[in-house]
């Protein structure tokens, strides 16, 4: 998959805030992604991304 910053990725599991849907604002070896529900920001490692990501929704151009 193509990950581009701007995106909104579906992850598995929901964040505890209850949305499953995250904006991608860096890439590379590690993801920084933020919670599209309450704003929380996380850094996590590519390849667990690629592995739990259900959907991608490209930003509206």
């Amino acid at each position: 998959m193509n990950y581009e910053i701007g995106d909104i990725v579906k992850l598995k599991k929901p964040h505890p805030c209850g949305s499953s849907e995250w904006e991608i604002l860096r890439v590379g070896a590690d993801f920084r992604l933020k919670c599209t529900g309450c704003g929380h920001q996380i850094m996590i490692a590519r390849k667990l991304v690629e592995k739990n990501t259900r959907s991608i929704r490209k930003k509206e151009a």
